[in-house]
């Protein structure tokens, strides 16, 4: 097709060649034809070029589909080399096409397969597949899926090449490969933000008020082991795994908690030379319970393996147990069994397991530590039980100077009489407060004890006092003083006596953070009696909440 133009432009040449120059007519003959061969000859290609696509497509949608397959490995023969792929559920050993690049060829790559089962070419990552749960990694890099215990039903399956250095934990996901033998990527382990608290709160011990023996102690027990511990070793002693915080509710139970985990971190940061990051697990007793057999179990063996896995990164860890007895009760013999006889065995088996770790520490909290299971509270296990206590008077006088402290605007009348000295006048309003909590009159009696031997005792507003009480107190001051101060911005007014002395009364009116009732299991809690000793509970002065209220003592 090609050469025949060629004769045509020859044939005319020779025509030009002969024809007489002087004849116009011949020449526009000549030239009329010389277009219309032109014409012709690209109207020829035109069609032949369109014919060429035709067939080609024609071809393709004739050929036979090009199978999707997996490559797994090459293999090394004394003649050839080969790829071993997987089409669907079977292996084959197959040819490759020189054409295709060689250096792309990867475990877990997607291939093109034709008829003759040979690689002719490499197809894009699947986008979706299904997601599953690493049970177990293998010295070898494969990861047993489907479970996360070890030795229970699962499956094996091999690293893509993409996945070969990535760091896998047992509990991450990773997603399949549509033929399910490859993992081509990998989730990290979503942490259950309802347990773990990744930061903690500034809270250095000086906000820590009125609880200066139980700090002492925790500090003695908790901090010295990690800040000396070549000290420790030579006289043979080991940290203690846990320590039991019991006490009535709102007296700084969680908050020493938080503090412990805050200030040892800080310590310990300048012992090593470099910032340490603390990993603070608040764990909620009533949270972890369920109804379902072995799913609370299962929640305890992943708290202590997330713990152990912290601890091996470089990190001090903190279990903060709130509520522990709702979840570690004496265990009960008999026929009808509770789920303390699974979760108890299960949880000092965790608490076992920290013996090779020295850097996480345990604390509980409980308002009743006689219903926590002996086995828990045995030494070993948890080894200090320290009582956070009622504050008295002077932790009571720190308290009210940790929550309104010299930021917080005062009453103009309190600052005129001190002639603007904010110190003065924050201590007046504090022993002020304190001695209307402290007094002991007939409108500040709370409650009536009555014991087994015959005897009873008199419980005033000063019995009841906690921490979270002050501070309610202090926050009720100050909506009274905001009040004002939205109403008459230009007078600037402040926190006043009258404002404490109001707020006290109506929390012991209104009674919000004591039980509603007489139930003596409830009020138990609360008191710092044994209940053994306990015959009945009363309160008093109920009935004369109103008359109380208009009370105000300065």
């Amino acid at each position: 097709m090609a050469s025949e133009p060629i004769r045509t432009r020859e044939l005319l040449d020779k025509i030009y060649e002969q024809a007489p120059k002087d004849d116009p007519r011949l020449q526009n003959y000549l030239a009329a034809l010389e277009q219309s061969l032109h014409a012709e000859a690209k109207g020829r290609e035109e069609s032949d070029r369109l014919l060429a696509e035709y067939e080609e497509a024609y071809n393709k949608l004739t050929a036979p589909a090009n199978r999707i397959g997996v490559f797994l490995n090459w293999i090394e023969e004394e003649s050839a080399t080969f790829a071993m792929i997987a089409v669907g559920d079977t292996e084959y050993v197959a040819h490759v096409d020189p054409k295709v690049d060689s250096s792309s060829l990867d475990s877990g790559v997607r291939v093109r397969v034709n008829d003759a089962y040979a690689v002719v070419g490499i197809v894009a990552p699947s986008s979706i597949g299904g997601m599953i749960k690493v049970g177990e990694t293998l010295p070898d890099g494969r990861l047993r899926v489907g479970s996360e215990i070890p030795g229970s039903e699962g499956r094996l399956v091999h690293r893509a090449g993409l996945l070969k250095d990535t760091q896998i934990s047992v509990g991450d996901e990773v997603r399949l490969d549509p033929s399910g033998r490859f993992a081509i990527e990998h989730y990290e382990r979503q942490e259950s933000k309802d347990y773990f608290l990744e930061n903690v709160p500034e809270i250095p011990w000086e906000k820590v008020g009125g609880q200066e023996d139980a700090i002492k102690l925790i500090r003695e027990t908790i901090e010295q082991p990690l800040l000396y511990p070549e000290i420790f070793e030579k006289f043979e002693k080991k940290p203690i795994k846990g320590i039991l915080l019991y006490g009535p509710p709102g007296c700084g139970k969680t908050l020493i908690g938080k503090a412990t985990a805050y200030n040892l971190t800080q310590e310990y940061s300048k012992r090593v030379g470099k910032p340490v990051k603390e990993y603070f697990m608040a764990i909620s007793g009533p949270k972890i319970l369920n109804m379902w057999l072995g799913e609370t179990e299962r929640m305890v063996r992943e708290i202590f393996k997330t713990a152990r896995e912290k601890a091996k990164e470089g990190r001090l860890v903190f279990i903060f147990m709130d509520e522990a007895e709702s979840v570690l009760r004496t265990r009960s013999s008999g026929r009808w069994m509770n789920i303390s006889n699974t979760v108890v065995p299960q949880f000092c088996a965790e608490l076992d397991g920290l013996q090779s770790l020295e850097n996480v520490v345990l604390m509980m909290t409980s308002n009743r530590p006689d219903y926590i299971d002996p086995a828990v509270l045995r030494p070993e296990r948890i080894d200090r039980k320290v009582k956070i206590g009622r504050p008295d008077r002077n932790a009571t006088l720190q308290i009210l100077g940790i929550y309104l402290h010299d930021g917080i605007p005062l009453d103009s009348e309190v600052l005129k009489k001190w002639k603007g000295e904010v110190d003065c006048a924050r201590k007046e309003l504090i022993e002020s407060l304190a001695d209307h909590l402290w007094r002991k009159s007939k409108d500040a009696e709370f409650l009536k004890v009555f014991l087994r031997n015959g005897q009873s005792d008199t419980l005033y507003w000063k019995d009841m006092v906690s921490g979270a009480l002050l501070k309610s107190i202090v926050d009720r001051a100050k909506d009274s003083a905001i009040k004002r101060a939205i109403a008459n911005p230009k007078d600037q007014p402040g926190v006043s006596l009258p404002d404490l002395i109001e707020a006290a009364n109506q929390e012991y009116r209104e009674n919000e953070i004591f039980p509603k009732g007489d139930s003596q299991e409830d009020w138990l809690q609360l008191l710092d009696f044994d209940p053994e000793n306990v015959a009945s509970v009363k309160p008093i002065g109920r009935n004369r909440g109103e008359e109380i209220s208009r009370r105000t003592v300065i």
